[in-house]
Order: C-alpha cells, then sequence, then structure tokens
C-alpha cells in the first residue's frame, strides 16, 4: 500500500509540510488481528496484540534520515548524527559537511536506500516525533514520545513510554513480533520472519525463497544490502528484513535497556534472525548493526471497513533509486 503524506482533515495535525522540504513517504503492511493469542519463548510469551495497525514494509533508510538530518540537525545539539554514518570502512551511509550551524548531509553514492545504522533509540523516537509533527521544523521532543532535558540521552531516558493517542511510533516488542512471525491465515506463529520454520539461507541479495542479509561477507565487503533485497522471502505481514539487514529497535523498556530484534548482517549465527532471539542495549547504544522500523495506527475515528479505501494517508511510498 502507497500513499503519500497529505494536508487531509483527519490527519491535520499529523501531515502539514515544509513547502522546501522532500517530504518523507513510508511503505506500509498491514497487521490485522483475528486472535490474541501468543507464542511462548524461554523469556516469556511474545506477539500479543488485539488490534490492528501498520508497520513499515522496510527498515528506515539513509535517504529517509537524511531528510531529518537536513530539517533538524543544521547544529545538531541531539546528536542525531554519529561520526560512523560516514560510510568509513562500511559503517554507514551519510556524509556530513558544513561547520555547527550550517550543517548538511547527504548520501554515500549507492546507499540511499540502505537501512540508517548507528542511531540510539532516542533518534528513532525523535524521528518518529518529527513525523508526528508534520516534518519540516516540526518538534522532536514531543509527538509520540515526550522528550525531557534537551540532550541526547533524554534527563527521562529511563522512563519514556509512547503517549496516549500517538499515531505514528517505535512498535512495542509485540507490535514488532507479531509483524514479523504471525501467519493471520493459519493463527500460527513462524519460527523465522521469512514465512518459515527453517533457518533462512544467509546469502547476497537473491530472489531466492527464504533468504536474508546476515553473514554475507564470503568473497565481499561486509556491510547492509538495500532494503528490500530479498523480494520472495517477506514476512506473514509482507514485510522484509524483519531478519538479518540491521537489528531494529522497539520502544519495550527491558530493565534498564530498550528492545531490539531480528539480527544484522554481521551475525554469524543465523539463530538471531529467529523469534526465539531477543536483544536488549541500552537506548543510548548507537551500533553498525542497529535501526530501526516504524509504525502507525488508522486515525481512531476511521471505521475500519474504511481503510482500505482512504488508503491511510499517512507517510507512505519509499523512494527507490
Amino acid at each position: 500500500m502507497r500513499v503519500a503524506i497529505r494536508a487531509v482533515a483527519a490527519y491535520a495535525a499529523l501531515v502539514c509540510l515544509a513547502p522546501a522540504a522532500r517530504a518523507v513517504e513510508i511503505d506500509w503492511a498491514f497487521v490485522a488481528s483475528p486472535a490474541n493469542n501468543c507464542d511462548p519463548q524461554a523469556q516469556g510469551c511474545f506477539g500479543t496484540v488485539d488490534y490492528g495497525y501498520y508497520i513499515g514494509t522496510y527498515e528506515i533508510t539513509n535517504a529517509q534520515y537524511i531528510e531529518f538530518l537536513n530539517a533538524k540537525a543544521a547544529s545538531d545539539p541531539l546528536g542525531l548524527y554519529n561520526q560512523y554514518m560516514d560510510g568509513g570502512a562500511l559503517e554507514g551511509g551519510i556524509t556530513r559537511t558544513g561547520s555547527a550551524g550550517s550543517y548538511t548531509y547527504s548520501a554515500v553514492q549507492f546507499r540511499e536506500d540502505r537501512p540508517v545504522n548507528n542511531v540510539s533509540v532516542f533518534d528513532a523516537m525523535r524521528f518518529v516525533n518529527w513525523l508526528a509533527n508534520g516534518q519540516g521544523n516540526g518538534d522532536t521532543e514531543t509527538g509520540a514520545y515526550t522528550l525531557l532535558g534537551g540532550t541526547a540521552t533524554p534527563t527521562n531516558a529511563a522512563t519514556v513510554k509512547r503517549n496516549r493517542g500517538a499515531l505514528v511510533f517505535l512498535p512495542t516488542e509485540n507490535e514488532w513480533y507479531k509483524a514479523a512471525y504471525y501467519d493471520a491465515a493459519t493463527d500460527t506463529f513462524y519460527d523465522y520472519p521469512t514465512s518459515s520454520n527453517t533457518p533462512p539461507t544467509c546469502a547476497k541479495p537473491t530472489p531466492s525463497p527464504n533468504s536474508a542479509a546476515c553473514w554475507t561477507n564470503i568473497g565481499a565487503p561486509q556491510h547492509e544490502w538495500y532494503v528490500g533485497s530479498y523480494p520472495n522471502s517477506p514476512s506473514p505481514s509482507g514485510t522484509f528484513d524483519q531478519g538479518g539487514n540491521v537489528w531494529e529497535w522497539n520502544e519495550t523498556i527491558i530493565g534498564a535497556n530498550r528492545g531490539a530484534r531480528g539480527g544484522g548482517y554481521d551475525d554469524f549465527d543465523v539463530s538471531n534472525l529467529a523469534a526465539s532471539t531477543r536483544g536488549s542495549p541500552p537506548g543510548t547504544t548507537e551500533s553498525r548493526t542497529l535501526g530501526f522500523r516504524i509504525a502507525a495506527f488508522p486515525e481512531p475515528s476511521t471505521p475500519a471497513g474504511l481503510l482500505s479505501a482512504i488508503g491511510m494517508l499517512v507517510l507512505l511510498r519509499r523512494r527507490r533509486s
């Protein structure tokens, strides 16, 4: 499903665009909820979600994050840019030029549609807030999440949770999990997010089913691949790369840390892509193998039966190079 952000009445507070900015657009997959069971694993029972929602078909890309940086990080007091994004040693895909107050950001050649990495969970939350506040000069500290202190690590970092009424947000662990592993047609969970109970083959981009970007540096440099590079390995929800490419932040608080799932491109052990593997790094972690995707609710007053007709007039269509 693809539609661009539009300034329509139902989403007026969400979608006002700065005229000079290029809108960030995202593909969505709808996760239905015919049942409310969970999938038992050693660390708990996951995937319980009793409502329908949208989740990004793809991980947030360098190109999308660059729009955010150019809108909000001319001085960058919040540390939205990490020096390891600059592409050195294939770490990332974003370069920064200029000086504080006039920084500008651009993509490393051929890396526009690779997933952004080296982002903390608070960078991801600020990206979501910016989307929810209309992009452009939209605020990063309020919206789906309230971040206090005006510093890269908010003073309320340990307790930040989704605000009531948020329409665009980071998925919870359960929302992420259900999108990755749950098959509504059979009311069961797969072991891997490639619609399979057998481990995917770690490979370079391929149309072969049940394949993923995990350990792929045999005969080539090790790095992420373009999002959606495994077109015949979708999750049951129709998402891509929920296994491999980069680990993905979710908003769930796990002890003193935040949730992350899905495995990364440099994981030797393909079991890291499995439903049974749960990550929980500190929220401040900025790693070359950590990125994120976002999720959304339909506008609350919209009858579910009309969703397909109006096309969820929010944040869609990813730009492909």
